[in-house]
C-alpha cells in the first residue's frame, strides 16, 4: 500500500517543513509514502469561500484515482487515539487497497464534491490548527502508528 498526503499550498514555515521532511524520511522505512502538494490558488480575493473551495476541490479530485481511498482531515471527522489510529491503518493495509490518501484542505475546508467522493473523515483534535500545522501532525501520527504496529518503543517516549 502507498500512503499519500494531499495538501493545498506549499509550506512557507521552515520549521514545519523540517518536521514534515523528518517524518517523511522515517515513514519511508515502513511504507511507500509521499506528498502531493497542490499549488495555492492565485487571485483568491475575487473568489468567495465557496468558489475557492470548489476550485481547490477540482484540483484535489484530479489527483485521485477511482481506486484510491480518500480520507479527509476535517474538524467534524472521527477522532482516534494513537492505538486505534494504528488499528485503522492496519485494517486499511489488510483490505488490499493500493493507495490511501489523507487530504488537507485549504483554509476554508473542502467542497461538497470532495466530501461526496471521500471514504471517511478524521479529526486530529477538537482544537483548530492551521492547515500548515496539520501536515506535521498527520505525518507524525502516521509514523507513530507504524511504530505501534511494529511494537517499537517510539510510542512510549
Amino acid at each position: 500500500m502507498q500512503i499519500r498526503i494531499i495538501a493545498i499550498g506549499k509550506t512557507d514555515h521552515p520549521a514545519i517543513q523540517t518536521l514534515c521532511d523528518e517524518y517523511s524520511q522515517r515513514l519511508g522505512h515502513y511504507v511507500r509514502f509521499d506528498w502531493e502538494i497542490i499549488p495555492d490558488l492565485k487571485n483568491t480575493k475575487s473568489l468567495s469561500e465557496t468558489q475557492q473551495k470548489e476550485k481547490e476541490g477540482e484540483l484535489i479530485l484530479k489527483k485521485v484515482d477511482s481506486s484510491d481511498v480518500l480520507i479527509l482531515l476535517d474538524e467534524n471527522g472521527k477522532t482516534y487515539d494513537s492505538l486505534s489510529f494504528a488499528d485503522f491503518l492496519q485494517k486499511k493495509m489488510n483490505s488490499g487497497i493500493k493507495r490511501l490518501n489523507f487530504v488537507i484542505g485549504g483554509p476554508y475546508g473542502f467542497s461538497e464534491a470532495v466530501y461526496r467522493q471521500a471514504n471517511g473523515k478524521i479529526s486530529l483534535s477538537k482544537m483548530t490548527f492551521s492547515h500548515q500545522m496539520i501536515r506535521a501532525f498527520v505525518a507524525e501520527q502516521l509514523y507513530r502508528a507504524f511504530t505501534i504496529l511494529r511494537n517499537e518503543p517510539y510510542h512510549h517516549r
